[in-house]
């Protein structure tokens, strides 16, 4: 089995600059959907898309942050 080899540092920052990224654009959407809703008639299609996108930031983010921080089980 080859395992893979163990991160360095350089590469836990990488990842951490892009989830603070990930965390920003995520912040922006959902200032951006609180303020869709607010209005009294809006895009119901675009929310749902801004909705969409910032659950998929979500994901992404999770995803990095797993493996940046594995949950292991000694």
């Amino acid at each position: 089995m080859t395992e893979a080899p163990p991160p360095n540092a350089a590469d836990d920052d990488a990842m951490r600059l892009k989830i603070r990224r990930l965390e920003e654009r995520h912040a922006d959407l959902d200032h951006a959907v609180s303020a869709m809703e607010a209005q009294p008639f809006c895009d119901r299609l675009a929310l749902h898309r801004l909705k969409k996108e910032k659950l998929a930031l979500k994901d992404e983010i999770t995803l990095l942050y797993d493996q940046l921080f594995p949950d292991i089980i000694a």
